[in-house]
């Protein structure tokens, strides 16, 4: 699966980052705090979290995420959209929770 299927199957909203819609996405992560997830996540993982600051996109970029999700139509940081362009990281934003993410990650068979 690569970001753009999230995009076009799941019905998430890209608001930056449209550089890397053909990253692949081998997994996913929800987490919140930054140092847990740098020492949790796995290469091409889609990433959840309700954080929108500056931070997550300089973390997705060093771990080579696909993505960044954000759950619960969280608004996100105007600084956070120009820095994820900048560096191709896609965010999404969704109005689903967490687990209704999750729930469409199993569905497609992404584990």
């Amino acid at each position: 699966m690569i970001v753009k299927n999230l995009v076009d199957d799941f019905g998430f909203q890209l608001l930056a980052g449209k550089d890397g819609l053909n990253n692949e996405v081998r997994g996913a992560y929800s987490c919140d705090l930054l140092s847990w997830v740098m020492s949790h996540t796995n290469d091409s993982d889609a990433w959840i979290t309700v954080q929108t600051h500056l931070n997550i996109i300089a973390v997705a970029s060093l771990l080579n995420l696909s993505c960044i999700i954000i759950p619960e139509g969280i608004e996100v940081d105007s600084d956070t959209i120009t820095k994820a362009d900048e560096e191709g990281i896609p965010v999404l934003s969704t109005e689903l929770n967490s687990y209704k993410i999750f729930t469409k990650f199993y569905e497609a068979g992404i584990r």
